[in-house]
């Protein structure tokens, strides 16, 4: 039964084992579309095996999950695909030795009759960084091993919408940018989010929390603590909330976001 004015991805009583080793326990979360999530948490608190469940990597051990308004099993990174979730992880996953239309297209190369339709590819590949607002990158056939830091995530972040993705889950997306790039990083997922696109982020960096992320959902020791929106935290909150589970604070006034 689908259910009305739903978010596009709910997680209820998410857990995950390893063994005897429990790295979620009853996890509940809501990721709407249009709108960034920011998932924080100290490291062990089980943030990585959250996002992997959610892109099929690992199999919850129960748990729920809603995509849409209607219930289903996510068991591979294919089945996650199919729904319209791309993950974006620390590493990237780009090849150095292929251009950018190489490394957006790779595995699901476009060919026409026996041969690489690279036209298409161009064209898709130019208008997914037009649409992005990526302008920053010399030429699309410039080996990615030349790219800059922000460039490189720039064009992991576009080859991921560049299948119609739904959610855009990004590990870590500003880590080792300095501030230009980290600029031009956030600048994209908030187009991303203005889009309609649910972004799930991870981050360490409070300052990137604060500037991008509508909403901020941390997780401790592997349970959900706290999920509310960014105007009702501020960062000593959110490290109370990482490091301990809890917080009598109450939120200061933030400067609003440009």
């Amino acid at each position: 039964m689908k259910e009305a004015n739903a978010p596009l991805l709910r997680l209820r009583g998410i857990s995950k084992s390893f063994g005897p080793v429990r790295a979620l326990t009853d996890v509940d979360l809501d990721v709407p579309a249009g709108e960034v999530t920011a998932l924080v948490g100290d490291n062990g608190a089980g943030k990585s095996s959250l996002i992997k469940c959610i892109a099929g990597i690992y199999a919850p051990t129960s748990g729920e999950m809603w995509w849409d308004g209607e219930l289903v099993h996510i068991h591979t990174p294919r089945d996650a695909a199919a729904l319209g979730i791309e993950t974006v992880y620390q590493d990237l996953a780009l090849c150095d030795n292929l251009d950018i239309v190489e490394n957006m297209f790779l595995g699901r190369e476009r060919t026409h009759l026996t041969a690489l339709d690279e036209e298409s590819m161009e064209h898709s590949a130019l208008d997914t960084l037009k649409s992005l607002a990526v302008t920053s990158v010399r030429s699309i056939r410039q080996p990615v091993a030349s790219l800059s830091g922000g460039q490189r995530q720039s064009v992991a972040i576009a080859k991921s919408v560049l299948w119609n993705s739904k959610l855009v889950i990004m590990d870590e997306p500003t880590a080792a940018l300095g501030v230009a790039q980290t600029g031009m990083v956030l600048d994209l997922v908030r187009r991303l989010a203005d889009r309609g696109v649910a972004v799930l982020i991870i981050s360490h960096n409070m300052n990137d929390v604060f500037q991008v992320a509508d909403r901020i959902a941390v997780l401790y020791l592997g349970k959900m603590t706290a999920v509310r929106p960014t105007a009702e935290l501020d960062r000593q909150i959110v490290v109370d909330l990482m490091t301990t589970g809890a917080s009598t604070r109450v939120a200061q006034p933030l400067p609003d976001r440009e």
